[in-house]
């Protein structure tokens, strides 16, 4: 049923326009009662991300299952079941993301969503690292950016119409991230590039995370 009420409500909001879509118009599509649609997601943003809660489950039992596997390993690994939920249904993920583009409301609702994945995963950090000194600023730092080098991957695929592999530009993103934070990182701060410098990078006060990774990288790059 959850299922069903989801694929008439995307077919609905590709042929009329979401704002031009009621919740009638679904449960009509559907052939069910709006109590029926109600049960199932609180709004039309909802059926938009049906798949969310369950990979946000999936996710925080993954994460619980790890044992004593590298943090940031762990971490990366589980932002990887994202990945391959958008990677299972390409053309229903592009679709997605082109009408999440066009609607400002989905937007907003798409980022209250990844919020919540970057907490499962701050979560799991601060467990590992602990809330004293730097243990929870770290979980949150490194949990922001394996959700910002993801997104970037994952979001080149999209644009792009789902051509290619996806996971290699996740894989390279993520692998930035493993650089940056992975097990050679100090208990007091990040590791420094191997040949001894120490890199200062230097970014505008709300630049997005996406734009700080990129210069991270293009900071750390070998010649």
């Amino acid at each position: 049923m959850r299922e069903m009420l989801a694929q008439a409500a995307f077919q609905l909001f590709l042929e009329r326009g979401f704002e031009q879509t009621t919740v009638d118009d679904i449960v009509a599509r559907a052939g069910v009662g709006r109590r029926s649609f109600f049960r199932y997601f609180p709004s039309k943003e909802d059926a938009v991300f049906p798949d969310h809660e369950r990979c946000l489950a999936d996710m925080t039992a993954f994460l619980a299952a790890v044992g004593d596997a590298e943090p940031v390993d762990a971490v990366c690994d589980a932002a990887r079941l994202v990945l391959r939920m958008y990677s299972a249904n390409p053309e229903f993920s592009v679709q997605r993301y082109r009408l999440t583009r066009e609607v400002p409301g989905l937007r907003t609702y798409e980022l209250s969503v990844v919020r919540r994945y970057e907490q499962t995963l701050a979560g799991y950090l601060r467990g590992r690292y602990g809330e004293a000194g730097d243990g929870a600023l770290r979980a949150e730092v490194i949990a922001a950016s394996v959700v910002a080098a993801h997104n970037n991957g994952l979001r080149t695929w999209l644009r792009s119409g789902g051509e290619g592999d996806a996971e290699t530009a996740v894989d390279h993103a993520l692998g930035l991230v493993r650089q940056v934070w992975g097990s050679a990182v100090a208990a007091d701060g990040p590791s420094r590039p191997q040949d001894g410098d120490v890199v200062v990078m230097v970014a505008a006060k709300g630049a997005p995370m996406w734009r700080v990774v990129q210069q991270i990288e293009s900071a750390i790059a070998p010649d």
